[in-house]
């Protein structure tokens, strides 16, 4: 990866960095190319930046619910199996 220095002069990209600093932005080209603009920097402000993140908040929390559980002997019972095949 290459480090390039933004010039004072460069407003526009200036504006863009500043909008980075509160939301990862996703930068079109002309001709439909895609990149990322995102700050760089330490871990609280990633983690404060994905708490924000809805969408990934709700689905954390359904995977988070406890899964429905099946006793033992209703497997057994299913599957038509006793203690002594089951070993």
């Amino acid at each position: 990866m290459k480090t390039v220095t933004i010039a004072s002069s460069a407003r526009g990209i200036r504006r863009l960095l500043a909008r980075a600093t509160e939301d990862n932005l996703i930068l079109r080209a002309p001709d439909g190319r895609e990149f990322i603009l995102a700050e760089i920097d330490d871990f609280n402000r990633e983690i404060e930046l994905t708490r924000k993140n809805k969408a990934l908040m709700k689905l954390l929390a359904s995977r988070s619910k406890p899964k429905k559980r099946v006793p033992l002997a209703e497997v057994r019972k299913q599957l038509a199996l006793t203690k002594r095949s089951a070993a």
